[in-house]
């Protein structure tokens, strides 16, 4: 396998997911130095000019200017793969288009999270659904989705127990960033003082994509882990992180210790050598006020993987209850980064055609 820099593009690069893509694909190993696009009121503008995160843009890419992009002009680019940071309803077409035209695409966007020939994917949990994927051939590309931002982190920090706790029921309630609702976001005079307890669409959003991806691939489709599920979810006024109360209702009665020892031995990309995969996946937290968003929600070593681990603490077992929080990165663990994560799991496992018809 030839070991060049793949070409790549971002969609929606100057957006808030887009410049996630940009700081992590900046100087990837396997994936060369990304075209930025954007929409009307991005192009030709500096990327340093639109640049919303806290640290400074990529040296290398802050002069670059961002510019239109239709499927047929990318792939005639020689563009092989492209991370999607667009906005769903808008982006299902425009992906799907990109397929067709021999271009691979690694989405956040919800548009085909739940088609059922496609991978919903978190790697550590269900890399097996690549399965749902063709064999590779050129002309044709991929398409690869990851979930809801809130759904990213529960399902990490769920996968370890399914199998130890044979759950019967699932409680889940989400504080969730600002920065979860994109930019400008949430107005202030909305938040300030104020916690929101609606977010369109995004309680069925947890619910159907948990199910799924805690699924197994059967005969070549997704049997979901059929487990009664109540989520509550509510905007609160942190910048970054998703900060979700768990209760597990559970068949079986293993001792704490087990339970403990499961999250701490789980590391199912061990070995895969991913860039942005984080060793390990789950942080546990001993003391009795973690995680907090503010302290933890750039968890994740190597210095790649910052934002890819899920934080878990204040683990209660009284049985048949577990109750515990999890912290995760909205839009690292819940959006870019596990986006990138995809994009390498895929190439590492061969799913990703070769340019040329």
């Amino acid at each position: 396998m030839s070991r060049d820099p793949i070409p790549t593009a971002i969609l929606g690069a100057g957006g808030y997911i887009g410049q996630h893509f940009v700081r992590l694909l900046a100087d990837h190993p396997r994936f060369a130095s990304p075209l930025l696009v954007g929409g009307e009121r991005s192009e030709g503008r500096r990327l340093e000019e639109l640049w919303q995160l806290a640290e400074a843009p990529p040296a290398a890419l802050a002069s670059e200017r961002l510019r239109r992009g239709t499927p047929a002009g990318l792939a005639r680019s020689g563009v092989r793969v492209v991370f999607s940071a667009l906005p769903s309803g808008t982006a299902g077409a425009f992906e799907s288009e990109l397929v067709r035209r021999g271009v691979s695409v690694f989405s956040n966007a919800s548009d085909h999270r739940m088609d059922a020939g496609l991978p919903l994917l978190v790697p550590e949990v269900n890399a097996a659904h690549l399965g749902l994927l063709p064999r590779p051939r050129p002309g044709r590309g991929i398409l690869v989705t990851n979930p809801n931002c809130s759904a990213a982190g529960l399902v990490v920090a769920l996968a370890p127990l399914v199998p130890l706790l044979r759950p019967t029921a699932l409680h889940v309630a989400t504080y969730q960033a600002l920065s979860g609702a994109g930019y400008p976001g949430v107005p202030s005079l909305a938040i300030t003082d104020n916690v929101v307890p609606f977010i369109r669409e995004e309680e069925e959003k947890v619910e159907q994509e948990t199910s799924r991806m805690l699924g197994r691939l059967v005969a070549g489709r997704i049997r979901p882990l059929r487990l009664p599920t109540v989520v509550h979810c509510a905007r609160v006024g942190t910048r970054e992180g998703h900060l979700e109360a768990v209760t597990v209702e559970t068949r079986r009665r293993p001792t704490l210790s087990e339970i403990l020892g499961a999250w701490r031995s789980f590391d199912p990309l061990a070995g895969r050598e991913l860039p942005t995969a984080p060793h390990p996946p789950v942080v546990l937290r001993a003391e009795p006020d973690r995680p907090q968003p503010l302290r933890d929600r750039w968890a994740g070593e190597p210095a790649r993987a910052r934002g890819m681990a899920v934080v878990v603490g204040r683990v209660r077992w009284s049985p048949p209850y577990l109750r515990f929080f999890v912290l995760s990165h909205n839009a690292v663990r819940g959006g870019a980064g596990g986006s990138v994560l995809n994009a390498e799991l895929a190439l590492h496992e061969g799913r990703i055609p070769s340019g040329g018809a």
